[in-house]
């Protein structure tokens, strides 16, 4: 059970950057010489930092920072490099991350649609729910793990 917790961890410091750069969907006019165009976590970001770099920051961090960091703190708790008390940080920091808020207004958006414009999920988008979703599986079975007792080894001490 461990050995797989700390696999899909790991699995997912690097899933989460091929997630962002995913195409989440194609969007374009309704119209026969209008091409789709891809949306990605990070296209969406760099159209955001070009319009308003306030906003850009905010969610930058909360987007891609705070569930990286979790699943990095995630993963250091789990090699015992770093003590199980550093979890109610990591579960702050997972509250504060704001892809899943990121990812329900993209589906909205989808699922409204507007008539002139097409929307079409992309494999991206599938890609980056299962990053979230197996990300809040993940911290949930830490936390599970750890009150039964079962614990992860102890943080290594200095040398």
């Amino acid at each position: 059970m461990m050995a797989a917790l700390k696999g899909l961890n790991l699995a997912l410091l690097v899933l989460y950057p091929v997630a962002w750069f995913a195409p989440l969907m194609r969007a374009g006019l309704n119209l026969p010489l209008f091409g789709k165009t891809e949306v990605s976590v990070i296209s969406g970001l760099q159209a955001l930092w070009a319009s308003d770099v306030a906003l850009a920051l905010a969610v930058s961090g909360l987007a891609l920072f705070a569930p990286y960091l979790k699943t990095l703190g995630l993963a250091l708790v789990h090699f015992g490099l770093a003590a199980p008390a550093l979890l109610p940080a990591l579960a702050l920091l997972g509250r504060l991350a704001m892809a899943d808020v990121f990812l329900i207004a993209l589906y909205v958006v989808i699922a409204k649609g507007v008539g002139y414009v097409s929307v079409e999920v992309a494999w991206g988008l599938w890609l980056f729910t299962g990053c979230i979703l197996a990300s809040v599986l993940a911290g949930f079975l830490t936390e599970r793990h750890l009150a039964r007792g079962t614990g992860f080894p102890p943080p290594a001490r200095g040398r």
